[in-house]
């Protein structure tokens, strides 16, 4: 279980003291966190859960989220940003994600565009941001922590940190990282130069986004070669039609 009174100490000198919310049992912490900044609330505000009953990740997926096994956060952010930086937090928090986890893991973690953290070919968590305004998102972080097991039926195999390290991963220290790393990269955005420096760090970290044959699902499906990302973040994609940029969807490596 987590230390809620170790988790607000560490957490003192962030945006995020004095705004935890933690249960047991929730259905899903982003419309938690969506709920509660209709009601108002502040810049900062973190829900988390031990378990989710309707977990669900990007495009209605369902997101897995067994008690005790993973990580299961949203953040509700309140930033004065442009619609072009905007565009940019979800990549903004993946960069957070594999820093947090390399740090208390040091596990090795790829970037899928947009949202997908991965060890190897295996999944290891998501990410869903959605916006509640246009200056304020939540930010939806799931990470299988101590999973052992999984659905045989995943789109992408399933892996877990757990089991990638070959040891015990903390939860509470996973949880720590990734708010600092999260508060860091979101501050990070208000500044135009910090924030056009995202495409290319997520090229740095990602194998997925140049030179990859791949398969383009969604409202722009296609096939073709991964050629990175342009400014706002899109994917690129050369095709026997020409280049496509493509603003929203998946991709999975063609056969």
């Amino acid at each position: 279980m987590y230390d809620l009174a170790a988790l607000e100490a560490a957490l003192t000198e962030t945006i995020f003291a004095g705004k935890l919310h933690f249960a047991s049992v929730t259905g899903s912490t982003n419309s938690d966190a969506l709920a509660a900044a209709r009601a108002g609330a502040p810049h900062g505000s973190v829900w988390f859960a031990d378990e989710q009953s309707a977990g669900r990740g990007r495009g209605g997926h369902a997101w897995q989220s067994v008690a005790g096994e993973g990580l299961y956060v949203s953040v509700l952010l309140r930033l004065t940003l442009s619609p072009d930086r905007l565009l940019l937090l979800p990549l903004a928090t993946g960069l957070a994600a594999v820093e947090a986890i390399r740090a208390v893991s040091r596990l090795d973690i790829d970037l899928r565009w947009p949202n997908d953290l991965l060890i190897g070919a295996r999944k290891t968590g998501g990410i869903l941001v959605e916006a509640h305004s246009s200056s304020a998102a939540v930010v939806g972080i799931g990470i299988n922590v101590h999973q052992r097991s999984f659905d045989p039926g995943l789109a992408t195999p399933a892996t877990s940190l757990d089991l990638a390290a070959g040891r015990p991963v903390s939860r509470q220290a996973l949880l720590i990282t990734l708010l600092q790393r999260l508060e860091h990269e979101a501050n990070g955005l208000l500044s135009a130069d910090t924030a056009a420096q995202i495409p290319t760090r997520i090229e740095a970290a990602s194998s997925w986004v140049r030179g990859r044959k791949m398969v383009v699902h969604g409202p722009q499906a296609c096939t073709g070669v991964t050629a990175g990302l342009d400014d706002h973040g899109f994917l690129r994609v050369e095709t026997a039609n020409g280049l496509v940029t493509v603003q929203t969807g998946g991709i999975r490596e063609a056969e």
